[in-house]
């Protein structure tokens, strides 16, 4: 295989990060931005020497895989239309907001031999890939990821805005099946859940607590591990894992010997730059891509059972 061409449908922020991505590869060729704000997807073809498109119906002759960054209402209707055409696509979180059309794209992207890839960045922080190669036995994890407010990502609650990142890492981490879900939360600024807390238990005895807030005073994106024989603490947005390691004969409290603490940081990382690679390698490849559309759909069907439990509780409609 070639040169691939690739472009990026909506260019608002995160999208326009994908396309800077692309631009800067060199076997990849950067054919075109597609944007319903047409002088938005002008303005950013420009900056990367490349083309704007008014929609991805213009931008899909041209091109053997798109990065989908629009509004999440619009992922299933859109990605749909790029997987029927045989295009391979790289979708920005969620995956969509209905666990059936999850399924659908999932049916068509293996129906036409495309890739779908789903945009969780966090699998490719080089921090949680280190986490995952030290995980025994978790018995307690605690997850926070509390950001300033922003207008962007209020189309939907904090699960699907924030907290799917971290339940995507869970559930790949702890690799078993959810037996009990426990969530509370409420509306502050928006109409729609804005903070939330959740507790879930897994089958092999992990329990899972993870809180997200889009209204928080503080930035803070945080995962913590327990195990029997160490605790592990990443903060994913430093690149940094801190790890305290038991090891040797724990009978004598008085001996500190056996206790080892260790940092590692990896400041020079780029997550996703990682996440675009592994989407070309799998294009280039035909391999299934490190965060299927069946990672996707799992993340999202805990997403909404805890959107639901809230919502039942507190009686919030949207």
């Amino acid at each position: 295989m070639g040169r691939l061409r690739l472009g990026v449908v909506g260019v608002g922020h995160v999208g326009e990060l994908h396309a800077q991505k692309y631009a800067s590869m060199e076997d990849i060729d950067l054919v075109g931005v597609a944007d319903i704000d047409f002088q938005r997807a002008k303005d950013v073809a420009r900056r990367y020497n490349t083309k704007g498109y008014h929609s991805h119906t213009e931008l899909l002759p041209h091109v053997d895989g798109l990065s989908l960054a629009v509004p999440a209402a619009f992922h299933y209707e859109i990605g749909h239309d790029i997987l029927a055409h045989g295009t391979h696509l790289l979708i920005e979180k969620p995956i969509t907001l209905e666990l059936g059309d999850a399924d659908r794209l999932i049916e068509i992207a293996k129906r036409n031999k495309a890739i779908l890839q789903i945009g969780h960045i966090e699998r490719f922080n080089p921090a949680v890939v280190k986490l995952r190669l030290l995980l025994s036995k978790p018995v307690f994890i605690e997850s926070q990821r509390l950001n300033f407010f922003t207008n962007r990502g209020t189309d939907v609650d904090v699960i699907l805005d924030l907290m799917i990142h971290d339940l995507d890492i869970v559930v790949h981490l702890v690799n078993s099946r959810i037996e009990e879900v426990e969530a509370v939360g409420m509306p502050v600024i928006t109409d729609k859940i804005d903070i939330a807390n959740v507790r879930i238990a897994f089958g092999n005895g992990t329990i899972a607590n993870l809180t997200a807030s889009r209204v928080s005073h503080e930035s803070l994106r945080m995962i913590r591990v327990l195990q029997p024989d160490s605790y592990i603490s990443v903060d994913y947005g430093k690149r940094k894992i801190s790890v305290t390691h038991i090891k040797g004969d724990r009978r004598n409290p008085s001996d500190l010997s056996p206790i080892v603490h260790k940092e590692e940081e990896f400041p020079d990382s780029d997550p996703l730059a990682d996440q675009i690679r592994s989407f070309v390698g799998a294009i280039r490849n035909g391999t299934e891509p490190k965060v299927s559309g069946d990672d996707g759909k799992k993340a999202l069907a805990v997403a909404l059972s805890i959107i639901d439990q809230i919502k039942r509780k507190g009686k919030i409609t949207s």
